[in-house]
């Protein structure tokens, strides 16, 4: 192997692990901006246990998040599969 193939080798390598890493904090990012919002939304007062109605506002408001999320993704996929 050449020191040229070596390179984009490493390259493609480094590139592969930074598209991870971008793709981890985006998830990171997502769950805050769920946590946040989800919060402000479903609890009232804060207290040492969470209440059924808290529990199931919490759960929905993230599933929510999480189908809408998906379904942009989809759009997104598509949309490039149409320019292709």
């Amino acid at each position: 192997m050449s020191d040229y193939e070596n390179v984009s080798g490493k390259d493609k390598e480094m590139e592969e692990f930074m598209q991870l890493e971008r793709q981890k904090a985006e998830v990171t990012a997502l769950l805050h901006e769920f946590n946040e919002i989800c919060w402000e939304k479903c609890i009232g007062k804060p207290s040492s246990k969470l209440d059924q109605a808290t529990q199931v506002c919490l759960s929905n408001c993230v599933d929510r998040f999480i189908d809408t999320s998906v379904l942009i993704a989809k759009r997104f996929v598509e949309v490039i599969n149409r320019r292709q």
